[in-house]
């Protein structure tokens, strides 16, 4: 089972829809559940709560081919948007522990978890809101 909060789910997939017909690619990293407020999980389980611009430091990466948009080791996971309705993990998606997929019509339906493997991993969205980060 993997966690993820509903308000991430819903900029996914809005994103998924604003560049179709172009696919998606987005890392995605974790809160514990012991930083977020009010939620029945044990307190050390990983949530997927934020995710990082993938055209962050793109420019260094086009001329150096280094990512400097996503902090080394701090993504547990990846969305991936498959307009073309391919519910799976494709061998041109880039691989992570775990990897959300959506489809048209970019929905909480059209949207689910695969392993690095490509298996299916059950899904529960929570509605609890990330804690507020600093940039000081």
């Amino acid at each position: 089972m993997v966690y993820v909060t509903r308000g991430l789910v819903e900029t996914l997939l809005r994103m998924a829809r604003e560049a179709e017909p172009n696919d998606v690619t987005i890392s995605l990293a974790v809160t514990e559940a012991a930083e977020l407020p009010e939620t029945d999980l044990e307190p050390e389980i990983p949530v997927f709560t934020d995710f990082y611009l993938p055209s962050a430091g793109s420019s260094v990466n086009a001329v150096f081919g280094m990512d400097l948009g996503t902090p080394a080791g701090q993504t547990q996971g990846r969305f991936v948007s498959h307009p073309d309705g391919y519910m799976g993990v494709s061998k041109l998606d880039d691989l992570h522990e775990v990897i959300f997929v959506a489809v048209p019509p970019w929905e909480t339906d059209s949207f689910g978890a695969f392993d690095r493997s490509g298996r299916p991993v059950d899904v529960e969205i929570l509605d609890v809101e990330p804690p507020e980060e600093s940039l000081a």
